[in-house]
């Protein structure tokens, strides 16, 4: 049973992880209907930059915000720019996003190289506590779940609370209404496409912390924003909420218990809900 309370205790850090990226993911395409295939990259690049802060000033909560901040700048530019140039072709948005992630990917290999690295926590951080019932745990784990909880947390509110939040929403369900009330869209749609790069970035250098950061990491963390999406729904809050949950524990119990079929394992629920509901379990129809 401790074995198993750790593992959960684990599935649910890398939901945390998760959530952090996919948030961002479901949020870009349900406002701007751009499926942006870098944002694994961002994720990469914002862990790498974080970890350069970190090296070069020794805190932590510094390289935290600078590659979260970075990144944010970063997915400014690319919708000022790249998106927005483009011209809502959505071909064209699905192969400029793909070839940007090799352009992300040289970028960080010539510049970190190929060689892993992590990124340490710092103080109690970095060292280990004894749960209720035994279990001996990591305090980074606890603090990274209690992080992507606040995150969650606070993009509720946000985005079910505040005129932002509505003005999000309502872009998610008419994009075409929201532009006839005199909105600013193109602002709208720079703030969503930052926010998601910002949370992507935050999730790279906490994800540096338990998976680490090497060449093809971002494919890996692109693949499980996928697999939430799909569970949880394109466009929908909740959705990644849930989704994130469920791909983290069903992936960690699949690498903990059944390693040789892990994969398979994760993919099982992402099969039955397109099966079953083709939207997601949080997701609707678009036209």
């Amino acid at each position: 049973m401790p074995e198993f309370v750790a593992q959960t205790l684990n599935g649910l850090t890398l939901a945390g992880i998760i959530f952090l990226v996919s948030s961002g993911f479901t949020l870009v395409f349900g406002v701007m209907r751009v499926t942006n295939l870098s944002h694994g990259a961002v994720y990469l690049v914002g862990g790498y930059i974080g970890y350069s802060v970190i090296n070069a000033t020794h805190n932590f909560f510094l390289g935290l915000a600078a590659g979260a901040l970075a990144m944010a700048a970063l997915g400014f530019l690319l919708e000022r720019t790249l998106i927005t140039w483009l011209g809502r072709s959505e071909m064209a948005e699905l192969l400029a996003t793909l070839g940007l992630i090799y352009v992300l990917d040289d970028l960080a290999l010539a510049i970190w190289g190929g060689s892993p690295v992590t990124i340490n926590l710092p103080g109690f951080l970095g060292q280990s506590s004894t749960l209720p019932g035994g279990i001996v745990y990591p305090n980074g784990r606890v603090f990274i779940l209690i992080v992507a909880i606040l995150v969650a947390a606070g993009l509720y509110y946000l985005l079910r609370r505040t005129r932002i939040g509505a003005i999000v929403r309502a872009g998610v369900d008419d994009r075409d209404m929201v532009s006839a009330l005199g909105i600013n869209v193109r602002r709208v749609f720079a703030l969503v496409f930052s926010l998601g790069a910002l949370l992507a970035g935050f999730a790279g250098v906490l994800g540096g912390t338990v998976l680490g950061l090497y060449t093809g990491g971002d494919s890996d963390i692109l693949l499980f924003a996928l697999a939430v999406v799909i569970v949880g729904g394109l466009g929908s809050y909740e959705g990644a909420i849930v989704g994130s949950i469920v791909i983290g524990l069903i992936d960690n119990y699949g690498t903990a218990y059944f390693p040789a079929v892990a994969y398979s394992v994760l993919f099982i629920p992402v099969i039955a809900v397109l099966l079953i509901r083709p939207h997601g379990l949080f997701g609707r129809a678009t036209t």
